[in-house]
């Protein structure tokens, strides 16, 4: 039997198609989903927009010691990008771990990786 989806497979269902998102209050404050209220503000007004194409990282770092499903990955760098108004957490793709190609200001794109059992969001410098 499968898994129920849950609104966070619809919001990287939306990531893999290239129609990412984030949601938005009557009052200006941006969140991702899944959200069902404003965490800023309350307001159960929320309304989807287009997440920029191209995102900026803000942080990142190199997972040695990984989750079991990932192990034959490690090292691996994961980073956290400003798209707009949101911030992501993902994979850093195409990069050295330990080459210093990551830095604070890379420009990225966002995408979905799937392995048997998940899926994640991934960056790829642009």
């Amino acid at each position: 039997m499968s898994e129920p989806r849950t609104a966070f497979d619809s919001f990287v269902d939306a990531l893999a198609a290239g129609e990412g998102y984030f949601l938005e209050c009557s009052n200006g404050h941006a969140s991702l989903p899944p959200r069902h209220v404003c965490p800023d503000c309350g307001d159960a007004s929320l309304e989807r927009r287009s997440l920029p194409e191209r995102g900026e990282v803000e942080s990142h770092t190199i997972i040695r010691v990984p989750a079991p499903q990932f192990e034959a990955d490690a090292p691996y760098p994961l980073a956290i990008a400003s798209f707009g108004p949101v911030r992501l957490t993902g994979r850093l793709e195409n990069v050295d771990p330990d080459g210093g190609d990551v830095e604070v200001g890379l420009p990225v794109a966002v995408d979905v990786r799937e392995t048997d059992d998940h899926r994640f969001v991934v960056f790829t410098p642009q």
